[in-house]
């Protein structure tokens, strides 16, 4: 998530926005080599890439909004983004109500795992691996079920603020390497109903950014050093 204007900016509706994501994933999505996993909302930066994150090879980038990545990093992609917005969860939602959820995204089961392969828990995750994407994050959920996800792809580890700009409900934020072990985790609740959540903002360093529903890795054990698993993201 980064700071910024929040996602919610960046939303659309119907098949006009289904119609954008694919455009969006063939001019800019990002290719993933290798299952993630061995060992393993976003701010506009200056390139026109999400601001608001830390570059973790030496450059540093705005911050990221709630689910709202506030990226600063230079890679192409992130250039483009803007902050992302994490999305909250309704642990009430219903199947019918799951199946809507990210109707236009792809999607990959992401598994986390103990470094001994221990399972601790999976979701299914829309990927976030475009700019637009990446702004967006989760603003613009209505709920979020406790099986269900977003994976924020980038280019490179880098240092990063993902910030809770326009979000409807708390979140977990999670940081992993290149190799997908998890390096940092936050608890971000929801913004006080007078605030926009574009100051909340919560940094850590990583490639891969994982968001659940609020306390989803706490019921689960899941702590740094453990990793996430996932199919490549093409």
């Amino acid at each position: 998530m980064s700071a910024g204007d929040h996602r919610r900016h960046e939303r659309t509706d119907g098949g006009r926005g289904r119609s954008r994501r694919r455009w969006l994933r063939d001019a800019c999505g990002l290719a993933v080599g290798g299952l993630v996993g061995t060992g393993g909302c976003l701010g506009r930066d200056d390139n026109g890439s999400t601001a608001g994150d830390s570059g973790a090879d030496g450059s540093s980038d705005g911050p990221d909004s709630s689910s709202n990545e506030a990226d600063n990093s230079s890679d192409e992609a992130d250039d483009s983004g803007g902050d992302e917005t994490a999305t909250a969860t309704d642990e009430t939602t219903t199947d019918d109500e799951a199946d809507a959820i990210h109707a236009g995204y792809e999607t990959r089961e992401v598994r986390v795992e103990t470094a001994d392969g221990d399972r601790l828990g999976s979701v299914t995750a829309a990927v976030a691996d475009t700019p637009d994407l990446r702004y967006t994050g989760l603003s613009d959920t209505e709920s979020l079920p406790d099986d269900r996800g977003m994976l924020f792809v980038h280019e490179s580890v880098r240092d990063r603020t993902y910030v809770m700009r326009q979000m409807a409900f708390g979140i977990d934020i999670v940081y992993a390497d290149a190799d997908g072990v998890i390096t940092d985790i936050h608890h971000a609740p929801a913004p006080e109903p007078d605030e926009d959540g574009a100051s909340q903002g919560y940094p850590g360093r990583g490639k891969y950014v994982l968001e659940v529903v609020y306390r989803w890795t706490a019921e689960r054990g899941v702590s740094a050093g453990d990793v996430l698993r996932f199919e490549p993201v093409a």
